[in-house]
Order: C-alpha cells, then structure tokens, then sequence
C-alpha cells in the first residue's frame, strides 16, 4: 500500500471521529484484501506526528489512541472561538480531583481526613457525571466504603498515556502560565449540576491541573 495513501486515511479518519483512536481501530478501518501491517500504521502515526511538527495542531498520543488537537502555543487564542467564560472550579473540587488522581485507590473518608472538612456529594456526583472518576471496589473495612479511582477519560482530558505520566507537583507549580489545551474538534463539555462548579467548552486540562496545584500541598506523589 501506498505510504501517503495510508497517511492520509489515517489522518483523515482521525479528524473526522472527534475522539481518540487507537492503532488497532486505524488499522481495521482498511478492507480485509488491501489492510497494512499494524507496524505500518503505527509508523504512519509516528511520520505524522513529525510532520506536524511546527504547526499549530499536533498528534499525540492519549489513553485511549491518538487524536488530532491544538498545540499548547496557540490554544489562547483559538479558545476566542467559544464565547462561554472561563470554567471556575472550587478549591474543594481541585483537591478531590487531585487526591483522587495522586491517591488513588481511595474512599471519601480517606479523602475528608486529608482535607480536614467532608466531601460535598455533588462534587464527586459532577466527577463521576464528566467520566473522570469511577468507583473501583470497596475497602475490606466496616461499611465496606467505595473505593474510588480516575478513568481513562481521565487520562485523554488531561492529554495523559497512563498515571505514569501524571506530572511531579513540583511540576505542576511552575506551569501555571501554560494555554488552555482544546482538542481540534471540542465539543462543549456536559454542564455539572454542583452549585460550585461552572464549564464551559474553552477551559482546558491545563488550567485545571495549575489550579489545583495551589490547592492540595498534603499529596503525595505516587511515583515518591
């Protein structure tokens, strides 16, 4: 098969699924006569991703596949496309969000003895509705409490592989000053129905981590 054929279907798809997609669904797309190695597509994803280079989109990798979005450097102004403010989110929803990504597995009692204050329901309800947060099992313990973990959607917001990839939060201190990221095609964001939590389609996953970075000191780092 032809090289720039296979890289332009596999471009084209990308972009037209509005979702990540991994190297096995690319490779299946292909009639089952004409259909290239797996290593082949996985080098067209790698040629790609250098081709990309210097533009303003680039291809990157995530938990769930590859997908096509725009690049940290010209995010800012690209998010002038949605005319929604900023999304805000409240202290305690960073510091549940952050104790669960660092922390996990862990129950809400677990979370409310860090913090030193109970977990609002509707937080971890507004968690669970974006996908971010999923119950994992329950701790052998009387009550047996849900114990909770992030999801892979978690990762593919954030623009994460694995928790492997999770930055040091001496990291996440000095990055502040990053654009917000928004994937090619954005899609607004479902509202949450927390009092304390407001969306919108143009905030991105770097916005939030920095943010939350001042709010939880007391985690710790899982690769510590």
């Amino acid at each position: 098969m032809n090289e720039q054929y296979l890289c332009n279907v596999i471009e084209a798809a990308l972009l037209a699924a509005g979702r990540p997609l991994a190297a096995i669904e690319l490779h299946e797309l292909f009639d089952e006569f004409e259909r290239p190695e797996l290593e082949a597509v996985r080098g067209a994803l790698t040629q790609l991703a250098a081709e990309y280079e210097g533009r303003g989109i680039e291809l990157r990798e995530v938990a769930s596949g590859w997908r096509i979005q725009v690049r940290d450097s010209v995010a800012a102004p690209v998010s002038r496309l949605w005319q929604e403010r900023p999304a805000k989110y409240s202290r305690a929803f960073l510091e549940t969000l952050a104790l669960i990504a660092y922390r996990q597995p862990i129950t809400r009692g677990e979370i409310e003895e860090i913090r030193g204050v109970a977990v609002n329901p509707n937080i971890v309800k507004t968690l669970m509705e974006r996908g971010w947060v999923r119950v994992v099992g329950h701790r052998e313990v009387p009550g047996r409490p849900e114990v909770l973990g992030t999801t892979r959607e978690f990762l593919d917001y954030f623009g994460l592989r694995s928790l492997d990839d999770l930055p040091t939060l001496a990291q996440l201190r000095d990055i502040e000053t990053l654009g917000v990221q928004l994937e090619f095609a954005a899609t607004a964001a479902p509202a949450p129905e927390a009092a304390d939590v407001q969306s919108s389609p143009a905030a991105g996953p770097a916005e939030t981590v920095a943010a939350a970075s001042d709010s939880v000191v007391a985690v710790r780092d899982p690769r510590d």
